[in-house]
């Protein structure tokens, strides 16, 4: 019973990755034959052989593009998760500071950083500065919001147990709302990193950067100016593919984190 629960397991994992890839496969390819029979040009639907080649001929400057975008990314998403972590329990321990900020919190999410951007491009003199404030804003609230409500959904029965048992304020926050917030900064972080990569890309297609030293979006900017599509394809294609990763690096990590204890992993693995 146990190996054909392993087998049925295993086929189950197989299946997960190459389901995905024979459907993007697919698609591809239906994609270069449409534009091979249709014989459209390239200067309006490049197709996959050429973005691939374009990808070759400009790896330098593409991958010097994508490590500014990556590095932009990953800094602002650092910054939100230790400015959101940090003002979530704040707001967990007092509900006076949660009143009087949390409102400053909401305005800076529902504001479009697109509407923004142009006034943080004036006031911050360093470019990398102010695109890193722009991807902030935009990763910052998802982590505040479910780190609050995480470290405030513990168990009021637990909470009692450890009040008779007289734990410290450090055990309370260690072994019971530390746990209790996991699963809620976890499907945050999944949130926040995608959000970080858009508000990168959004705020450096505001301050319309050029030259080597920039990201993606640049790359598709410049592209589009000079008509070169296939390039704009694989600087768009790079984009996605760093979302992708994004996306599962999360997962992974949510995956190592929760996967032993809490129910939404271990279902995951039924």
């Amino acid at each position: 019973m146990n190996a054909a629960v392993e087998r049925a397991a295993r086929r189950e994992r197989r299946m997960r990755v190459l389901m995905p890839v024979a459907a993007l496969l697919s698609a591809l390819a239906l994609w270069e034959f449409l534009v091979w029979y249709n014989e459209v040009p390239h200067y309006l639907i490049p197709a996959p052989s050429l973005i691939a080649q374009t990808l070759v001929t400009d790896f330098g400057t593409l991958m010097t593009s994508m490590w500014f975008t990556v590095k932009l990314t990953l800094v602002s998403l650092l910054l939100a998760i230790v400015g959101g972590v940090a003002l979530g329990m704040l707001f967990a321990l007092s509900r006076t500071v949660e009143v009087s900020l949390f409102p400053f919190a909401v305005i800076l999410q529902v504001t479009p950083v697109i509407a923004i951007a142009p006034l943080i491009l004036i006031y911050v003199h360093d470019t990398f500065s102010a695109l890193l404030i722009c991807a902030w804003i935009v990763a910052f609230f998802p982590i505040l919001s479910n780190t609050a409500i995480g470290l405030r959904s513990a168990d009021h029965n637990l909470r009692d147990l450890f009040t008779l048992y007289r734990a410290t304020p450090w055990q309370r926050l260690r072994y019971l709302l530390v746990p209790s917030a996991l699963p809620y900064f976890m499907a945050a972080l999944k949130i926040a990193g995608g959000l970080a990569l858009i508000g990168a890309v959004v705020a450096e297609f505001v301050a319309g950067t050029a030259g080597q030293n920039t990201g993606l979006a640049s790359r598709i900017l410049e592209s589009s100016f000079r008509q070169e599509i296939p390039r704009m394809f694989a600087a768009l294609f790079l984009v996605s593919l760093l979302g992708v990763v994004i996306f599962l690096a999360t997962s992974f990590l949510s995956k190592a984190v929760l996967g032993h204890w809490h129910e939404s992993e271990i279902k995951r693995e039924a």
